[in-house]
């Protein structure tokens, strides 16, 4: 079984106009050569959780932190003229959240990060600060 200590946060860049079903994303991740998503889960604006790849399968989400890590995604990160900003829906946060506390559940001793805050990423990913979601979820104690 893998060790996991960080719980990465990312976005898909995708702006509020666009569309990004599990599927497409899984066509995409294939077709840069990996064998399907590379994200554990997605979460889409209507706030559902989809899976992408097994917790026990190296992530291909974020370089030289995959295999000591989950990797959750959720749609959209960029407003309507293709900057970051936080997109996320009431329905997005809600299950993000609660995927958290789940994860954190399974994986105590997991940092939660953003995709940004790893060292050597230049990306605004996932386009919101994290630590104000790490500061609920220690507030509901974990």
């Amino acid at each position: 079984m893998r060790r996991i200590n960080l719980i990465i946060i990312h976005c898909t860049a995708s702006r509020p106009d666009q569309h990004l079903t599990l599927g497409m994303l899984d066509q995409m991740h294939q077709a840069r050569g990996w064998k399907c998503c590379g994200y554990h889960y997605y979460i889409t604006r209507d706030g559902q959780l989809h899976f992408g790849r097994p917790e026990e399968m190296v992530g291909a989400h974020a370089r030289h932190y995959n295999a000591h890590s989950i990797g959750v995604c959720y749609e959209g990160g960029l407003d309507e003229r293709g900057r970051a900003a936080d997109t996320r829906t009431p329905a997005q946060k809600k299950a993000l959240l609660t995927l958290l506390c789940s994860l954190k559940q399974d994986y105590p001793d997991a940092e939660i990060v953003g995709h940004c805050e790893l060292e050597g990423v230049h990306k605004a990913c996932p386009s919101f600060p994290v630590s104000t979601l790490r500061a609920q979820i220690k507030q509901l104690g974990y």
